[in-house]
C-alpha cells in the first residue's frame, strides 16, 4: 500500500470539518450554558439537567478528540484525477464472493466510511485484500465468519471504468 498519512476525499473532509465546527461552536457552548444554569439551581447530585449536561460535554469532548485526529495530516485525494487499472484509494470496486453475490464499494478515508453509502475505509480488511489488484484477480478476504474468496469484477474511479 502506498504510504498515505491520512487520505480523504474532499467531501469527507468537509463533512468531518463541519461536524467538528458545529460541536465546538454550537453544541459544546450550549451544554456548558445548560450545565452552568443547572448548577446555579443548587444541589447538583439530584439535578438531572446538570448530570445530563456534564455527561453530554464528556461525549462531545470525546468526539472532538476523534475528529481532531481525523483532520490531522489529511491528504485530499480526488478520485477523478486517478488513472490506474489497480485498486487504490478512491476506487469503486465490484466484487463477487464464493456464492456469486456481487457487492460494490468505494474506498474512502477512515472517518468518512459509511456502510449505508457503500463506502469502506482504505484500512478495512476488504480494501486491504484488493489493494493493488486488477479486474479478474481473486483474493481471500479475512472475515470473522471465516475466510472467503472474492473476485474483482469491476473497477472504476469517479465513474470512469478502467481496463485491465
Amino acid at each position: 500500500m502506498k504510504d498515505m498519512v491520512n487520505p480523504m476525499t474532499r467531501e469527507g473532509y468537509n463533512k468531518i470539518a463541519e461536524e467538528h465546527r458545529q460541536l465546538i461552536e454550537e453544541e459544546r457552548p450550549k451544554m456548558v450554558d445548560n450545565m452552568a444554569t443547572a448548577a446555579a439551581e443548587g444541589d447538583r447530585s439530584e439535578n438531572a439537567e446538570y448530570i445530563y449536561s456534564k455527561k453530554r460535554i464528556r461525549e462531545i469532548d470525546k468526539r472532538l478528540r476523534y475528529l481532531t485526529t481525523l483532520l490531522q495530516d489529511v491528504e485530499i485525494v480526488n478520485p477523478q484525477n486517478i488513472r490506474s487499472n489497480r485498486v487504490e484509494f478512491g476506487a469503486t470496486i465490484t466484487v463477487a464472493d464464493d456464492n456469486g453475490v456481487e457487492k460494490t464499494w468505494t474506498i474512502v478515508g477512515v472517518g468518512e466510511s459509511d456502510v449505508d453509502a457503500k463506502t469502506i475505509s482504505w484500512k478495512s480488511p476488504l480494501a486491504k485484500a484488493f489493494w493493488g489488484k486488477k479486474v479478474g484477480d481473486v483474493v481471500s478476504v479475512e472475515r470473522p465468519a471465516g475466510d472467503m474468496d472474492c473476485e474483482l469484477i469491476d473497477l472504476h474511479f469517479a465513474g470512469r471504468r478502467m481496463e485491465s
